[in-house]
């Protein structure tokens, strides 16, 4: 029996809505940035963020329907993110999938964020299935996760400190690109020279899978400091490309360990930085000499949005039932942890 999913994304400073087929097939995903309203803030700000989504959730969920050609009685289940992310606006989705499910008496669930970015994967490679290897790096999240199984994951590693999109915003702030970082660094970074300064990597122990990037910001700005100090001109374009190598270069060597360490022969990518022109390119000639498939999502779907909820949603409901109506926003959950 097809199941239609509408899913609901309203995590951080994108409001957005989709209608899945079962699971793989996108009919409609809707997605209302508020990027142009947050950069001169220089970063997301939450209040304004919620605001936002609360003046946008009821026609971006429309405009999905209609582009689908659905009407709410078409839908089977309806899912929404609940975590992790700004409370705030975490709340403005769950709350309104949740109101929908109950007027509507349609089944509801709550899907977590990380999860959905993975799941953005199993959209663009409709014959991709667990087990694999996913890196899933954005501006709030740097993991390594094997997924075991439709909605079972293992964390094998984790930033312990600031997200790898976060050291991008912020090196891209410090040499004056504006916000968001990620893309700008990544545009600037082919002017310039990737070996011409030689910023940390951080490896940490022999065998760890973790990631640390708050050594490296500093570095950074510690460089610009200095070359300040001195009254020396700074070629941006030479620190973009050398803050980027030293970022792509730890990413690659312990997804492609880690895929190695897991047997598997798949290894994806997921989130905001996923695509990035830089990290894809290292990763796919990496993975192709190690004759591992190499996976990524197209670029609207490495971006929050609903259809990588909906996907999870369906493959969560399928696996799991529906949730409870009482599931409240859970800003600090964790990839694999499921609240009621």
């Amino acid at each position: 029996m097809d199941i239609k999913v509408l899913g609901i994304e309203t995590s951080c400073d994108e409001t957005s809505a989709a209608v899945i087929l079962n699971g793989r097939k996108v009919l409609s995903n809707v997605i209302s940035s508020q990027i142009d309203i947050h950069k001169k803030f220089g970063g997301v700000v939450p209040e304004v963020a919620s605001r936002k989504h609360v003046e946008a959730v009821c026609n971006v969920v429309k405009q999905a329907l209609d582009e689908a050609g659905l009407s709410f009685k078409d839908i089977d289940v309806i899912a929404a993110t609940y975590g992790p992310g700004l409370v705030g606006a975490l709340l403005v989705g769950l709350s309104y999938a949740k109101g929908l499910a109950l007027s509507l008496n349609k089944p509801f669930i709550g899907v977590n964020h990380i999860e959905g970015h993975i799941s953005a994967n199993y959209i663009a490679h409709t014959n991709l299935e667990p087990p694999f290897v996913c890196l899933v790096v954005s501006g709030g999240h740097t993991h390594l996760v094997y997924v075991k199984d439709y909605g079972e994951y293992e964390i094998i590693g984790r930033t312990r400190d600031d997200a790898a999109g976060e050291a991008y915003d912020k090196v891209a702030r410090a040499i004056g690109l504006g916000y968001p970082g990620g893309p700008l660094i990544d545009k600037l970074a082919k002017e310039g020279d990737k070996n011409a300064i030689k910023f940390p990597r951080a490896y940490l122990e022999d065998e760890s899978f973790d990631f640390s990037f708050s050594g490296l910001k500093s570095a950074v700005l510690n460089y610009l400091n200095k070359m300040n100090m001195q009254g020396l001109e700074i070629n941006r374009a030479d620190v973009a490309a050398s803050f980027q190598q030293s970022v792509v270069e730890v990413l690659v060597d312990k997804s492609i360990t880690a895929a190695k360490y897991k047997g598997v022969d798949t290894l994806c990518i997921a989130g905001g930085v996923a695509s990035n022109s830089e990290l894809r390119n290292q990763l796919e000639k990496r993975c192709k000499k190690e004759g591992i498939r190499f996976l990524y999502p197209n670029t609207i779907l490495c971006t929050d949005n609903a259809a990588m909820i909906a996907c999870a949603g369906y493959y969560d409901y399928i696996k799991y039932g529906p949730s409870k109506l009482s599931l409240n926003a859970v800003a600090s959950l964790k990839i694999g942890e499921r609240c009621e």
